[in-house]
């Protein structure tokens, strides 16, 4: 535009949008906001929004006009005229992809990856595959993996081992244990949308990134290790089967039992075969090998051969019961008696003896079971109920598919356990459960073929579903982009994870080398407890904090039965093995401090943040807000980083202020606030400060200081200020010591401005009832490194409730002062004062259990002091005549500029009223004082001298004279203003 105007910076495009058209104006630049005309076309940015000159000025739009215009122009689509264009660019109905209010079908948005709180985005739908529903999602892969290895070739011999009433023991504690664990994973899944991980994403979400990635590694590897356990089930099965299939020679045991047979006994031996370790090896590669194959091919694969070996199972489990019904058959074996009380009433009782690794009774056998080794075998059968949720990503309705096939699957399978135990118990005697491994497939009708094919159709189901599951679970991890070392196993959204399968391969493939079935189950008891556990906390920590976002669909669950659950798993654990339990907690342990460690902060709002809130607000309304006691006074300070400017702008904080303020707590314990002020307009500067925060707390994390940073945009440094003193805190937990920089520039600099800034901050503190802490010689404060020796010296004028005395001994608790001693100096009006003010402060800090040196200075003893010392009084006079000229020649200027425009004394925007006489009188006690300063405390520290508040109604360019005649040639002080409150006490 001609004449020095103004043009935005735009690209064409189709949308139509609100027209900005600029106006010439005198001085500034003017834009007009004009809604489009029916029909017109526009021309609209896709990119961030510009106005320029031609002298090269860039200019800062409205904030609001931003974030408008980014939301506006982050889509292509074309948009009619709408009703509801005076709220913005794009509607609510258009962004969410529902019905348009013109009828237009708006676009689906699809779930950011890569944060919980990123916004909804928009474009064109991705193509992915079919989701699935409960059946085929949730309820077949649950049934599959818990309709496993253990029910065909271990639950007869359970039954035999533990006998009837211990198995019902056994299988309803296991049940209750799962039930819980799925009332409690129903809670949490329908709580929200769900994304892939299944039980990783649920504790991740709940109990923080470090428990979820500890807790979701270990459930990895129980998947991954439950695959080689189904693997080696299939196997084993198949060479019972066909012994002539083994490469090696079958392992033999002989059993001899003794039979009472009409009052006499008789000696039987059985010889039992069971298949070689390396036949089991071998196998089980080749069938893990091909398994990985089908994986390989990803959900759809998996989906249409799922069936295939579901059906035959159920078959399977058909006429294994068909067969117990009929019992006995022609040419049966002799231990099976058909159902019999009186088979039931001997195998009621149990039988722990001795077995062989491969789990055949042997008196000479090395492993001893019992009920609590038992819980141990027996607890994978029931360990398939995360097996839906680990398929998350692929469910049309996670909230829907996951509790309802989760919870059916769970009941059946429970149900059928409770009646396997009975029929079992009263099918064989005990002899025959204990010896015949495969006494399914020896009742089984019509034939054995049956229940082999079955089994090994069954187990391989399962061990498919484990390796499906697995490698999706770990690739969910690695996409959260929490641990960079497992970055090598991610996956895009709807990407199979091949590198994570080829992974859990290795690791299924390395169990199956292991080749002991029994040696294998305690190890993923352990992992799946752990994830269990990790599920009752998740939902007990959420349904007991009842934040406003928890509010499940399932309806079905309380705390209490969470945290029920939660203790079953535990008690599980630790009866099945101490050892196993330790190594499995040590090793969640690890990764828990390696992700605390090396892992990438995200914040998910997990349950530990709530509950630290929650915590949070219950302590300040405990602590009210009346009076905090002096026993329990902690020092909150509030940092002002960049009172006076002239820092770079890259430099959020004078670097020292954080050491000092790590000082003032004990042990570094304590918050502190950290507050800049940014001039300006608020709807102009807001992003600046939010760039200004993130720095800030940059800093404040670097320098390993407990603290929170605050930035304030406001019109002026003492207006921003007044409304941080007011509003800043909550309850008690409300800052109560000011520290800041004492303005050495300011002669230099401004003489109006930062005077009357320093006055007015130090007003502000007082009527807000805050202590004051000025610190020069900022500089040269020393870092935890720098140790120091030498004395601290106070300058204990006024009563201040004890602060100073405070600070000089939380000075002493650092490093780098705790080789210096305080000495406390007192001033007193009159020599006659001075022996009773020692002893009385000298008692005072001895009932505050503070050791100090005490020495009192008198008014009168300046002037002797002088008056002995013509160098000094020379000195001083200079000094003296320098600050009074300077004070003169101002207070004259200001009665000049009044008198011409015949007005009072004004400075500030106040009246102020001069008194030069007094105007001498403070700089003579200045001078005086800084003379004793440098008489006493030359060598010191620190010197720490109370704050004279501001006269009233005074100039705060002389109140700056004062304070600079103050500090003259002193390199490292303390200011210190207390206020009304006592800060120590002499009593316990």
């Amino acid at each position: 535009m001609e004449g020095g105007g103004f043009r935005i910076l735009e690209e064409e495009s189709t949308v139509p949008q609100q027209r900005y058209n600029t106006v010439e104006s005198h001085g500034r630049a003017v834009i007009q906001m004009a809604p489009m005309e029916f029909g017109s076309s526009v021309e609209s940015s896709t990119g961030p929004r510009y106005i320029k000159s031609k002298l090269g000025t860039k200019l800062h739009t409205d904030a609001r006009m931003s974030m408008a215009s980014s939301i506006g122009h982050s889509s292509n689509r074309s948009q009619s005229d709408s009703k509801l264009e005076l709220f913005g660019f794009d509607s609510l109905v258009t962004i969410l992809g529902l019905k348009s209010m013109v009828g237009e079908q708006g676009q689906t948005s699809a779930s950011p990856m890569d944060g919980e709180n990123a916004g909804i985005a928009i474009g064109h739908h991705k193509e992915t595959e079919p989701k699935l529903g409960t059946m085929m999602g949730v309820f077949v892969p649950c049934l599959q993996n818990i309709l496993g290895i253990i029910y065909y070739i271990r639950f007869t011999w359970i039954v035999g081992m533990g006998g009837i009433w211990q198995s019902l023991v056994l299988v309803i504690f296991c049940g209750s244990c799962t039930f819980l664990t799925t009332i409690s994973l129903s809670a949490i899944a329908t709580n929200g949308a769900m994304k892939g991980g299944g039980p990783y994403y649920l504790i991740g979400r709940a109990l923080g990134p470090e428990v979820g990635v500890s807790i979701g590694l270990c459930f990895f590897l129980g998947n991954a290790v439950a695959g080689a356990m189904y693997v080696l089930g299939a196997v084993e099965t198949f060479l019972d089967a066909v012994p002539s299939a083994g490469f090696f020679q079958a392992e033999s045991v002989t059993v001899v039992s003794n039979v009472l047979v009409n009052g006499t006994t008789n000696r039987s031996a059985t010889t039992i075969s069971t298949p070689s370790l390396h036949d089991l090896q071998l196998y089980g590669i080749i069938i893990t090998i091909l398994l990985c194959f089908v994986v390989f091919g990803g959900v759809k694969i998996i989906n249409k051969v799922a069936p295939a070996f579901l059906v035959p199972v159920l078959l399977s489990i058909m006429c294994i019961f068909i067969g117990i019904f009929i019992a006995p058959r022609p040419h049966a074996s002799k231990w099976i008696t058909g159902l019999s009380i009186t088979t039931m009433k001997d195998n009621w009782s149990s039988n722990y003896q001795c077995t062989n690794n491969a789990g055949v009774p042997d008196p000479n056998g090395h492993i001893y079971w019992d009920f609590n080794a038992l819980l141990g075998l027996y607890f994978p059968a029931v360990t398939g109920i995360m097996a839906g949720s680990n398929r998350s990503a692929s469910l049309k309705d996670t909230q829907y598919s996951i509790p309802v096939g989760t919870l059916h699957a769970t009941i059946s399978t429970t149900v059928m356990y409770v009646l396997s135990v009975f029929l079992f118990g009263a099918l064989s005697t005990r002899e025959g459960l204990l010896t015949d491994r495969l006494l399914c497939a020896t009742v089984a009708w019509p034939s054995p073929i049956v229940i082999y094919a079955g089994i090994i159709l069954s187990t391989l189901g399962a061990a498919l579903q484990s390796l499906t599951g697995a490698p999706r679970l770990l690739a969910a991890i690695a996409n959260d982009d929490i641990l960079p070392v497992l970055n090598y196993f991610k996956a895009s959204e709807g990407s199979e994870p091949h590198v994570a399968t080829l992974f859990t391969s290795f690791i299924c493939v390395a169990c199956v080398i292991i080749g002991n079935l029994d040696l294998i189950t305690p190890t993923i008891t352990m992992f799946f407890l752990l994830c269990y556990a990790g599920v009752n906390l998740s939902c007990f920590l959420l349904d007991l904090l009842d934040a406003p976002s928890w509010r499940p669909r399932w309806k079905l669950h309380h705390w209490s039965l969470s945290l029920i659950g939660a203790l079953i798993c535990i008690v599980i654990m630790f009866m099945i093995s101490w050892t196993f339990t330790l190594v499995s907690l040590a090793l969640a342990s690890l990764i828990y401090y390696y992700v605390s460690l090396k892992g990438k902060a995200g914040d998910w709002g997990d349950g530990f943040k709530s509950a630290y809130f929650q915590l949070a607000l219950r302590s300040i309304r405990s602590m009210g807000a009346n009076q905090v006691h002096p026993k329990n006074w902690y020092p909150i300070p509030l940092i002002f980083c960049r009172p006076w400017g002239k820092l770079p702008d890259t430099i959020s904080c004078h670097p020292k202020l954080a050491d000092f303020a790590n000082c003032m707590k004990k042990k570094g314990r304590g918050m502190s606030i950290f507050v800049s002020i940014i001039e300006g307009d608020y709807h102009e500067s807001a992003e600046d400060a939010k760039t200004a925060c993130r720095q800030l707390s940059a800093y404040i994390d670097y320098k390993r200081c407990e603290g929170v940073a605050e930035i304030i945009v406001a019109p002026s440094t003492s207006n921003g200020f007044r409304s941080i003193v007011q509003t800043m805190g909550l309850g008690n937990l409300k800052p109560n010591i000011v520290v800041m920089r004492y303005p050495e520039i300011w002669r230099r600099e401004n003489l109006t401005q930062i005077p009357s800034t320093f006055v007015s901050i130090i007003n502000d503190c007082i009527i807000a009832n805050k202590a004051v802490v000025i610190v020069k010689g900022l500089d040269e404060w020393p870092n935890e490194y720098q140790r120091q020796y030498g004395s601290i010296d106070l300058y204990w004028i006024v009563r201040d409730g004890g602060l100073m005395l405070l600070l000089s001994q939380l000075l002493l608790t650092k490093e780098s002062f705790e080789s210096c001693k305080i000495q406390v100096f007192c001033i007193a009006e009159e020599d006659t004062e001075a022996d009773e003010l020692k002893v009385d402060v000298k008692k005072f800090l001895y009932d505050l259990r503070m050791q100090a040196d005490v020495i009192v200075v008198t008014m009168k003893s300046w002037e002797a002091h002088t008056s002995h010392n013509n160098v000094s009084k020379k000195d001083d006079h200079e000094v003296y005549k320098i600050a009074q000229s300077r004070t003169r020649t101002y207070i004259s200027k200001l009665k000049e500029a009044a008198k011409r425009e015949g007005q009072p004394l004004m400075e500030g925007g106040k009246q102020v009223v001069v008194d030069e006489q007094k105007v001498d009188k403070f700089l003579y006690t200045m001078l005086k004082l800084n003379a004793t300063i440098l008489r006493y405390s030359r060598m010191a520290i620190v010197v720490l001298v109370s704050l004279p508040p501001p006269p009233l109604n005074h100039l705060a360019y002389c109140y700056m004279e004062y304070m600079d005649m103050l500090v003259e040639n002193i390199p490292r002080i303390l200011i210190v203003r207390g206020y009304r409150k006592d800060v120590v006490t002499l009593f316990t």
